[in-house]
């Protein structure tokens, strides 16, 4: 699996800024299916966006990353404790976790060493949990003039881990060991502009990826600059960010 660290270390706090927030009724639905809500794992945290939530839900959240850029902009709650780990190697004794959450993050990881650890570090019978979102829908022109060029230009850059978020965390492709649970649907919709859009996009791993390359970086940028220009009084639209689940409980 590729190590993602480099890649989300750069530029933490515009992805803080520019990452979208997941539905209210995603974190109800995984506080439904914990029948304890003592402790629970934000693996992967990133910048903390899944462990906030999770804190109004749980006694205690403990949030890591392996990125110590990404923990340095982790959202501050008087009941999450950040630290900087591995998803595969923790510190977290035996036996801690009602609840082990991933959000956006479960493609980048090791899973012949990651699910041993889920499996040390949850109670039994605990709840596993990860999600993600890729392509969205948005205005036509929006998408035709701005978004379809744009990831055009990206496209030789995406690591092929994506495309296991892409096809839905298929069971087989994330060796994944547990009984699958049925999960609800869930679809962020966000009220967007222009600017805000394009922000969101150069948060993509293979945006910074591209960026670094002369030529693609300089077409980028070009292709953002114009659109932001061409498009300065565009009205304001919804964006729809399809979220896929895979979930299953902790084997005893």
């Amino acid at each position: 699996m590729t190590d993602a660290r480099n890649t989300f270390a750069k530029q933490s706090g515009a992805y803080a800024v520019a990452r979208p927030r997941y539905p209210a009724g995603l974190y109800d639905w995984i506080q439904s299916q914990c029948e304890r809500h003592d402790s629970a794992w934000d693996c992967a945290t990133g910048n903390g966006q899944a462990a906030i939530d999770l804190a109004r839900r749980f006694a205690r959240v403990y949030a890591s990353d392996i990125s110590p850029e990404q923990v340095g902009h982790g959202s501050p709650a008087q009941n999450i404790v950040y630290s900087v780990e591995s998803a595969e190697q923790t510190s977290y004794p035996d036996g801690e976790f009602d609840l082990v959450a991933v959000a956006q993050a479960l493609h980048w990881f090791d899973y012949a060493r990651f699910w041993p650890e889920v499996s040390r570090v949850a109670r039994p019978g605990a709840l596993f949990c990860a999600w993600g979102y890729a392509w969205f829908s948005c205005d036509p022109e929006i998408l035709n003039e701005v978004v379809l060029p744009f990831r055009a230009l990206i496209e030789p850059f995406w690591a092929a881990n994506n495309r296991l978020l892409w096809h839905g965390y298929r069971s087989e492709e994330i060796s994944f060991p547990y009984k699958r649970i049925e999960t609800p649907r869930f679809t962020i919709e966000l009220d967007w502009n222009v600017p805000e859009l394009i922000a969101y996009m150069q948060t993509w791993s293979a945006s910074k990826r591209a960026a670094e390359d002369d030529a693609v970086g300089a077409e980028l940028s070009q292709l953002t600059d114009s659109a932001l220009t061409r498009l300065a009084g565009f009205p304001r639209f919804t964006v729809s960010m399809p979220i896929e689940m895979v979930a299953g409980r902790v084997a005893t």
